[in-house]
């Protein structure tokens, strides 16, 4: 078993074992992802479900991988009652690229094949960003302060994006997940940021809200998942090298507001107030949430 081999053995392999696997689903997800292009409504239908099935097998392959290979243990607790066949709206708290490997593992077929919103850059990814465009993952262009000041027309693109994409996503099955720092957490970048809170970053909700009024109140739940790593982060190499022995995972199902889905976080200011103080609420509870968890774990908050 490769629990019990150098860390380097292990890693070596789990790399390579989740790069085999990419190639393999990616293959039929171009496939299918070109024939989509083909403007024949059922046809597109029936491709986007072989592809969300094509992104699934992977993650579950993934995961089965790291079962079999790695010593880590998990604690997943909040899964019980999700339907692979739903919708949901996800924020979880951000510490390590492995975060996606968590959510992959605590979803895996209980709830539909995650989705989340990319940077522009990231289609050039070897492999992973034409399957995340035949995916239909949204793919975000970031204008700064200056560009705005000098092209006003371009406020308000990221809306229309997000409403494109999920317009794509109506008729189907759909996890859409959000980060809502924004950036991995890290001590300098609480100190940075004066940030209230023990174990987090400031959340960004502008984005959140986005998704929120792009989706409408066809999603009325939120499932806000909290993601603790025992005896600290590490890096993806830390966790393909079994040197992540410990993760917990906790998803709390959350009823969105009503008003929530009225008002317009970019142009009234009081609806932004309210939207930002729903989510520092629900910050608050996640970072007393990971307090408890570490107490409970035996590390020190």
């Amino acid at each position: 078993m490769l629990r019990f081999m150098p860390a380097w053995f292990t890693g070596t392999v789990m790399a390579l074992l989740l790069l085999l696997n990419t190639i393999f689903w990616v293959t039929p997800l171009y496939f299918f992802a070109v024939v989509k292009l083909l403007p024949i409504a059922g046809l597109r239908l029936f491709c986007s479900r072989i592809i969300a099935a094509c992104g699934q097998n992977w993650a579950s392959v993934n995961t089965w991988f790291g079962d079999q290979l790695l010593p880590t243990r998990w604690q997943i607790r909040g899964v019980e009652k999700l339907d692979p066949r739903g919708q949901y709206l996800v924020c979880c708290n951000h510490q390590t690229w492995n975060d996606i490997y968590v959510v992959m593992k605590a979803f895996d077929r209980r709830a539909p094949f995650f989705k989340f919103f990319l940077k522009q850059e990231l289609i050039w990814v070897p492999l992973l960003g034409l399957a995340w465009w035949g995916l239909d993952y949204p793919f975000m262009k970031r204008y700064s302060a200056a560009y705005l000041a000098r092209h006003p027309e371009a406020r308000g693109n990221d809306l229309i994006t997000t409403r494109k994409a999920c317009e794509r996503y109506r008729n189907l099955p759909v996890t859409i997940l959000n980060f809502l720092e924004g950036t991995r957490f890290s001590k300098a970048k609480q100190a940075k940021q004066k940030s209230p809170y023990r174990h987090l970053l400031r959340p960004r909700a502008g984005g959140f809200a986005l998704a929120i009024s792009a989706m409408g109140e066809k999603i009325n739940l939120l499932l806000d998942v909290t993601v603790v790593y025992p005896e600290g982060a590490r890096g993806f190499w830390g966790l393909l090298s079994g040197q992540v022995q410990n993760v917990i995972v906790e998803v709390r199902q959350v009823t969105i507001p009503h008003e929530m889905y009225v008002g317009s976080y970019e142009q009234d200011p009081q609806f932004r107030k309210r939207f930002q103080a729903w989510i520092a609420e629900i910050w608050q509870v996640k970072d007393q949430r990971i307090a408890e968890l570490l107490a409970e774990s035996g590390v020190q908050p």
